[in-house]
């Protein structure tokens, strides 16, 4: 079902600008141009709305939030609002600081936010108004397990019927909702988790999707989070026993690149719930 979204992206070749985190902006750069499509990265407020209006779709990262660039998110979140585009929301570490709990639900406010991709951890923070979050990673009891998978999905499409956006957490099982229908995913490998910015990289992936298939965010997005996690098999699939989580960060990327329509559909696991 999802290799029609890939072969779309790359016929397309979507145009998609990045606020995002600078420990990670080139890796998801990257990524993008290995999925087909093309990045920019601008985070100066005299240029944001200008650089977002040339784009088919905008990536808003909290990753490293500073005060600078509020007002660029704000003001590129708008202007693609008002030129129908897709906004991808990745909250990181919300919960962990008031500047970034405040940010983001500013941004989920003031902003129409198509699709918000993040750990449990953060859609508890963006559910409640805080959280007990420690830093950007997920806490150890916010994990979707095959325990509480019945539990999570009607909470995950009730966040998303009430922010009217489809929600993609993430983790060892994925899940991607509206308000009516969820993908569960069990794609990806847990070294995945030593690579530095493979969710911010997800995030910029989701938007390049969901910019080449408008008309379809909920598939949209479950297809770039196939994607990603079945990328992350091949690319463990072709470690070597020397190598390690540097080679496979590069692995990755190289499995976006060479992947195939068939490849996707064939290695893609999910069910619908």
């Amino acid at each position: 079902m999802f290799a029609e979204y890939l072969m779309r992206l790359r016929q397309k070749r979507p145009l998609i600008h990045n606020i995002t985190n600078y420990v990670t902006a080139n890796d998801c750069a990257n990524i993008l141009l290995a999925s087909g499509a093309s990045p920019i990265m601008a985070d100066d407020p005299a240029e944001a709305s200008q650089i977002t209006s040339l784009s088919q779709g905008l990536t808003i990262n909290l990753g490293t939030l500073h005060q600078g660039t509020i007002p660029a998110m704000l003001a590129a979140g708008k202007k693609a609002n008002e030129l129908g585009l897709p906004v991808i929301l990745d909250p990181v570490g919300a919960g962990a600081s008031s500047l970034r709990t405040h940010t983001a639900l500013r941004l989920m406010q003031e902003l129409h936010i198509s699709i918000v991709r993040g750990n449990l951890s953060e859609f508890k923070t963006l559910a409640l108004g805080s959280s007990d979050s420690r830093g950007v990673d997920v806490c150890t009891e916010d994990r979707i397990t095959d325990e509480n998978l019945d539990v999570m999905i009607p909470r995950v499409k009730a966040f998303a019927a009430s922010c009217g956006a489809v929600i993609a957490v993430t983790g060892a099982i994925d899940l991607v909702a509206d308000g009516q229908n969820a993908f569960c995913i069990r794609n990806g490998h847990p070294m995945m988790q030593s690579v530095t910015g493979t969710g911010c990289q997800l995030s910029c992936l989701v938007t390049a999707f969901a910019a080449a298939n408008p008309d379809d965010l909920l598939q949209a997005c479950a297809a770039a989070v196939c994607t990603m996690g079945v990328c992350g098999e091949l690319a463990y699939a072709k470690l070597k026993p020397d190598e390690g989580n540097a080679t496979y960060r590069n692995r990755i990327i190289d499995a976006v690149y060479r992947l195939t329509p068939e490849q996707l559909e064939e290695h893609a696991n999910y069910e619908m719930r």
